[in-house]
């Protein structure tokens, strides 16, 4: 790998880490408070469309194994997608009712978004099966790049509100304008294995007990960041009652996550990256337990929090798609059936938080921006802080349970 590999890689990782995690974070609240929609009714929306990527996305991975040889196209097409979709999304007056207009634009752009993942991590596992300890060198590159994207789109709307006062609009104008430049730079990239005469199916990778576990893994891990960012602008707004931090708090979390992930990834070459896996979710899991005992004007105890869950965020998203690339090397060089099931399982866990948490929030009569009960305070709380650090525990026992290798 040459290091304008890499950097095209980081660049690209980033504009699909802007169009991922933030949009789950600033889009609901942007419908909310912009068009006044319900928050039982952006749960259902969002479970609708998260059904849409579980059904769609191995479907995706099997299309982008087909269209290995003209991956470079697909990718620009699907680009420019994503980039319109995200336009439509932020744009001021939506053409159609907002509801609707939200479910279209997210359908849009998700799926944009999944293909483009599904080829990038599988094109990633050609380039780094050519060298020795590639898959994490890779990784660190791939997932700093990702962090920064996401790190970047978390902050950038409180930032432009006070230069422009058009926020969302000019992200996504500005994310357009990313996505093209990650596309040029990544031309000529696009270049499938010689040897994979036949992409494998779902049969296939289903059937390796060490893929298997690696994707149960993978589901149960993401849902505590799952259940987290679904909440975290309401939970700075409500229950810190401190409205105007979202930027600085966002930036400070996603920004530790970016800064930590190459030492993870360098921990792992030295010691293997399942125990430094281990210590990246019991970092993650005491960070969870301490936020549930925040309140409000604990501005400075929850940027630390922030900080240390997002460190340990960058163990989660760097070594975990470094051990499944490196078992989908052994089962085939082209892996995008593979990642069409990871990008599943790190979506289902996204379906279940926007379909069980904003319903019981509406339930304990929380009101998004408005005046509330202790009662609904205290369900935030719980919701945000308790459920994540179960959810963690969940997965630490099932890692601790798993023989798993790292070759």
């Amino acid at each position: 790998m040459t290091r304008g590999d890499l950097r095209a890689h980081a660049s690209f990782a980033g504009v699909l880490g802007a169009a991922g995690l933030p949009i789950y974070i600033h889009a609901p609240k942007f419908y909310a408070d912009t068009h006044a929609i319900g928050l039982a009714t952006l749960g259902a929306i969002l479970f609708g469309l998260r059904c849409l990527d579980l059904a769609q996305d191995p479907a995706l991975g099997w299309l982008s194994a087909r269209l290995r040889h003209w991956r470079g196209v697909a990718a620009m097409a699907a680009g420019l997608i994503m980039a319109l979709a995200m336009l439509g999304l932020f744009m001021p007056d939506p053409l159609l009712s907002p509801p609707l207009w939200f479910a279209l634009m997210l359908a849009a752009l998700f799926s944009a978004f999944s293909f483009l993942t599904i080829s990038f991590y599988a094109q990633g596992v050609s380039l780094a099966a050519r060298e020795a300890g590639g898959h994490l060198r890779l990784a660190a590159w791939r997932e700093s790049g990702a962090l920064g994207g996401i790190a970047l789109a978390a902050a950038l709307p409180s930032a432009l509100t006070f230069a422009t006062g058009q926020s969302f609009f000019a992200f996504a104008l500005a994310f357009a304008a990313a996505t093209l430049g990650a596309l040029l730079l990544m031309a000529g990239r696009w270049r499938a294995e010689a040897a994979a005469l036949r992409a494998p199916g779902l049969t296939e990778v289903l059937a390796d007990p060490r893929a298997r576990r690696l994707l149960l893994i993978a589901l149960i891990n993401a849902a505590p960041v799952a259940v987290s960012s679904t909440l975290f602008l309401f939970f700075i707004d409500s229950r810190i009652a401190a409205p105007g931090w979202e930027g600085p708090l966002l930036l400070a979390f996603f920004v530790a996550a970016a800064a930590a992930a190459p030492g993870w990834g360098a921990l792992a070459v030295r010691i293997g990256a399942r125990p430094t896996l281990l210590a990246g979710m019991i970092l993650a899991t005491a960070s969870f337990a301490t936020a549930g005992l925040l309140g409000p004007g604990d501005i400075l105890p929850f940027a630390a929090i922030c900080i240390l869950s997002g460190a340990a965020m960058g163990a989660d998203l760097t070594l975990l798609p470094a051990l499944f690339a490196a078992r989908m090397t052994q089962i085939t060089p082209e892996a995008a059936a593979g990642f069409g099931l990871w990008s599943f399982a790190s979506k289902a866990s996204l379906a279940l938080a926007a379909v069980v948490v904003l319903p019981l929030l509406d339930r304990a009569g929380f009101s998004a921006g408005g005046p509330n009960s202790p009662e609904s305070l205290a369900v935030l709380g719980a919701l945000y802080a308790l459920l994540p650090c179960a959810l963690k525990c969940l997965a630490i026992g099932l890692l601790l349970a798993t023989d798993l290798k790292e070759n």
